[in-house]
């Protein structure tokens, strides 16, 4: 069995349209039946245009909406399952980065704070020297300067901001980390120093990441399979190089003819 397995997994919203006194209820199949699954140690990039149900099937599997139908399996243990406070507690193990870290992080805290916090979801007990040393340590493995932990979101950069937010998903040392289009809001020049930290943490820690984003060009730098996911399902699925070199799907050839090339540029 796979790290993670995503089994026929649905996620539906339902929502009433026409007349007060003829009203229909429609049904939106944000996540059609998708089955996807991440070894070890992997980095699955998932990959497709806004409103394909990217965003919402990871936070299905970081039980942050509940599934209509389906499994998810994560280290041998059906979330899907488990009862919500055991959600909470299996959470520890997987993390998530979002889009907009500014949005993401409490203003009203400082990055000590924003830390700490994390920290004390594995280990209650921490205080003093071994948690200020903790946070210093979290701070200089995603490239930030520990005289820094004082500040407040609003004082970095995008770029800056994103390295807290990835410290603080590292924080609770999980196994599974999900990005969900964490470089999308950034300049083109910070992008590529986030992409190299993740590949470098995924490395140093033995992480299993799922990283999202509509650029399929972003995704094929960092991730060793891909899958493409259009209007709620999975239309292609392989090793990155495969899919990018020999698609399958007139999708794929849509997202990869869409990546600007150096002669569109000039």
């Amino acid at each position: 069995m796979a790290y993670l397995e995503i089994d026929d997994l649905k996620t539906y919203f339902h929502k009433k349209s026409g007349m007060l006194f003829s009203s229909t209820v429609e049904t939106i199949k944000a996540v059609d039946g998708v089955s996807l699954h991440a070894e070890k140690g992997e980095i699955l990039g998932l990959v497709g245009e806004s409103g394909c149900g990217k965003s919402t099937l990871s936070r299905t599997v970081m039980q942050l909406q509940p599934a209509t139908s389906g499994r998810i399996v994560l280290d041998g243990v059906e979330l899907t399952a488990l009862p919500s406070h055991a959600v909470r507690r299996r959470r520890l193990d997987f993390q998530m980065v979002f889009q907009d870290p500014y949005a993401s992080l409490n203003p009203r805290m400082n990055v000590f704070s924003t830390l700490a916090e994390a920290i004390r979801q594995r280990h209650p007990s921490a205080s003093g020297k071994k948690l200020a040393g903790r946070v210093a340590e979290l701070m200089e493995t995603v490239g930030l300067d520990p005289r820094f932990q004082r500040k407040y979101p609003h004082e970095f950069s995008g770029g800056q901001r994103q390295r807290i937010a990835i410290a603080r998903a590292l924080a609770p040392e999980p196994k599974l980390i999900i990005a969900d289009e964490p470089v999308s809001a950034l300049d083109v020049s910070i992008q590529s120093q986030i992409l190299n930290l993740l590949k470098e943490l995924r490395q140093q820690f033995g992480l299993t990441m799922i990283f999202i984003s509509h650029d399929l060009g972003v995704v094929r730098y960092l991730a060793d399979r891909i899958a493409v996911m259009y209007r709620g399902k999975i239309v292609e699925e392989g090793e990155a190089e495969q899919v990018f070199r020999w698609p399958k799907n007139a999708y794929t050839k849509e997202l990869i003819s869409a990546i600007p090339s150096m002669s569109t540029l000039h």
